[in-house]
């Protein structure tokens, strides 16, 4: 039986922008089967919306703690929200 389904809204601060960052996300998003988007935000952080099992969800958490080798993470805020399902995939929102 598959873990616990989830849903968590992150905003992470820093160089995140220009980094790569949402590419390599969706990377990590596909690899592990979570579903949902990133995208950047004017204020110069990224916000994504993350659905899947627990585990996964949470081992994406933990990869955006690091984010790619350009980016420098200064903080990651999540907040956990009603799982939806309401994803298919996992994509870049512009």
């Amino acid at each position: 039986m598959a873990g616990e389904m989830v849903r968590a809204h992150l905003r992470i601060y820093g160089r995140v922008q220009g980094v790569f960052f949402r590419a390599n996300m969706r990377s990590v998003a596909e690899r592990l089967g979570v579903k949902g988007w990133v995208r950047n935000v004017p204020d110069g952080s990224v916000e994504a919306v993350l659905e899947g099992p627990r585990e996964r969800v949470e081992e994406v958490i933990r990869w955006a703690h690091r984010g790619p080798p350009l980016a420098r993470v200064d903080r990651v805020e999540v907040e956990w929200e009603e799982y939806r399902g309401e994803f298919d995939d996992f994509t870049i929102r512009y």
